[in-house]
């Protein structure tokens, strides 16, 4: 029967050696097939969005197809951004794991070295205590009065063998078990990060193709008039967009307290440098309803209060965007975002994150759009967040 001290030395390197191997065969030939699938689709995306962009130069596009086909990249670059923002999630998840299986298989290694020195040292004391002759000290009362005491010895030491081997047991088949885990991890992680690599080459595709439709777009509306005219569409556009969630919010009878008792107390929704223009000039008569907060692309935007989400869309002017009704008439608008991350429907919390920060709207920046209303009224979102 081989000793824990055999069992150490021959059967773990070689079930580790044989786990390398497979890990390293499966990954070798999962991310060679996945190289060729990524080349494939990257390259099809690509020819696609060239043709897409040839047609509307040979057709020289007027503006309304041209916000058309902005709306189209806007929405494709929000999908594809939600999805690398999960995909960065789960990979930083997967390490958290790989850290926590790596400490435990650290510990279980040193506690089945101990073990294997309790039992050593157990043996070792029952070898030297072997030369009892139970027999004899019944024959012979002078000794038979230790007889009893060597008993209970010998039980205590057999009991304390029997626990530490099945303990011992245990953790070499938990160790077995926390480095096929391991292995497991390893590949989930190569999967995830061509999958992030490929998702980063489709994100840069639209956002190059929406780069050329923008400029073609600002081309078209280059005037003061026709910059002033598209502002007021836009404007009209969110309008429309607030009122339908009004009705929306009137329909869902959800009880919400409101915002009136968190003036100058609100969450700022996104970090970076806010402008402060409500209220200022932004072309001809139009006038800016809202702020906007300079932020890294990609970045999180955070509910400024609890409410529910009424308005998760595209839309003209402003982009992807986020509306969320706080109740008592009040609501809370987003836009330019980069991808959306919650639907309408939702119910979100004080800070949680509703999108991330991004440029689509047709701008040429980072960017988060922000406004606060109540009743169909732009109130100065500087007087009500904590900034």
């Amino acid at each position: 029967m081989s000793s824990p001290e055999q069992y150490s030395a021959t059967r773990m390197p070689h079930i580790f050696m044989k786990l390398c191997a497979f890990v390293l065969c499966v990954l070798v030939s999962s991310w060679a097939g996945a190289q060729t699938q990524e080349q494939q689709k990257l390259a099809q995306l690509q020819a696609e969005l060239k043709a897409r962009q040839a047609t509307l130069a040979a057709n020289k596009a007027n503006a309304e197809e041209l916000q058309d086909a902005l709306k189209t990249s806007e929405v494709e670059i929000g999908k594809v951004a939600k999805l690398l923002n999960n995909t960065t999630s789960s990979l930083a998840d997967n390490r958290t794991e790989q850290a926590a299986l790596k400490k435990e298989q650290g510990s279980l290694k040193e506690a089945i070295l101990q073990q294997q020195s309790l039992l050593a040292g157990q043996l070792r004391s029952a070898f030297m205590a072997g030369n009892y002759d139970y027999a004899k000290m019944l024959f012979y009362q002078d000794e038979a009065s230790s007889f009893e005491r060597v008993i209970t010895y010998y039980q205590y030491l057999s009991k304390a063998r029997v626990k530490a081997i099945n303990e011992f047991k245990d953790n070499v088949a938990r160790l077995e078990e926390v480095t096929a885990q391991l292995a497991e991890k390893a590949q989930a992680l190569s999967e995830l990060v061509a999958e992030q690599k490929q998702q980063r080459n489709i994100l840069l595709t639209r956002q190059k193709d929406r780069e050329q439709t923008l400029k073609k777009l600002n081309q078209k509306i280059a005037s003061d008039a026709a910059k002033v005219s598209t502002l007021k569409q836009n404007e009209e556009a969110l309008v429309r967009a607030i009122e339908e969630a009004k009705k929306r919010a009137a329909a869902a009878k959800t009880v919400l307290a409101g915002l009136a008792g968190y003036k100058g107390k609100l969450l700022k929704p996104a970090n970076g440098r806010v402008r402060k223009l409500f209220g200022s000039r932004r072309q001809g008569q139009v006038k800016w309803k809202g702020i906007i907060i300079e932020g890294a692309e990609g970045s999180a935007v955070r509910a400024v209060s609890h409410g529910r989400v009424l308005y998760s869309d595209w839309l003209r002017g402003f982009g992807l965007v986020t509306i969320i009704d706080h109740g008592k008439g009040y609501m809370s608008v987003y836009g330019h975002n980069q991808a959306l991350l919650k639907q309408a429907g939702d119910t979100v919390a004080d800070g949680e994150t509703i999108a991330l920060v991004g440029q689509s709207g047709g701008q040429s920046n980072p960017n988060l759009y922000f406004e606060i209303r109540h009743k169909g009224k732009a109130l100065n979102p500087s007087q009500w967040l904590d900034i």
